[in-house]
């Protein structure tokens, strides 16, 4: 399969996954792109993961774009990875506003888990399932989703904080000591 035949990828994954709808994607990068519904996609990872000709095994990006005010509002990009046959594959689910969950793939792909988090922190996208859904970038008490549109710009928030960020020089001392008795092992 050449890199760029996304009709030879989507007759392969139709074949896998007998049932599933997916769509071929215009891309100016040349690189194979199809959009899947949100409920075909776990069966389609497991099909990109599992199926022998294909044997995408590695998910290096996920993310999101929030395409406000129109409908779907959300896009989430999933980019997969087949070392074996040297191919790349950018994968794209639809979310509307009032629905903008989707099921984990961390069981799939377990490069999954953070980047999952990272665009639940962000967009407020939430993956059903997901073994830590609890917040990565942003401050556990921080209101909203910073990466939408709508999110408002001007923020007036007095700093909250649950502990103290400083340290004595003692603190500082064994936790570079620490590190290095890990790195040394």
């Amino acid at each position: 399969m050449p890199r760029t035949d996304t009709a030879a990828l989507i007759a392969a994954l139709e074949q896998a996954v007998p049932g599933v709808r997916i769509e071929s994607a215009a891309t100016i990068d040349l690189q194979a792109t199809v959009y899947v519904a949100a409920a075909d996609l776990p069966a389609v990872a497991r099909a990109l993961a599992d199926t022998p000709p294909l044997a995408f095994s590695l998910l290096v990006e996920l993310t999101a774009v929030d395409f406000w005010p129109r409908e779907p509002r959300f896009e989430l990009v999933y980019i997969v990875v087949s070392v074996i046959n040297r191919l790349r594959l950018r994968m794209k689910v639809r979310l509307p506003s009032d629905a903008a969950h989707v099921d984990t793939v961390c069981g799939i792909w377990p490069a999954a888990n953070w980047l999952e988090r990272e665009v639940w922190d962000l967009f407020g996208i939430a993956f059903d399932g997901h073994p830590d859904p609890r917040r990565l970038l942003m401050p556990e008490d921080w209101d909203g989703f910073p990466l939408r549109k709508d999110y408002p710009v001007q923020i007036r928030k007095t700093p909250e904080s649950s502990s103290a960020l400083q340290m004595t020089a003692e603190e500082f001392r064994a936790n570079v000591a620490k590190d290095r008795l890990t790195r040394e092992r």
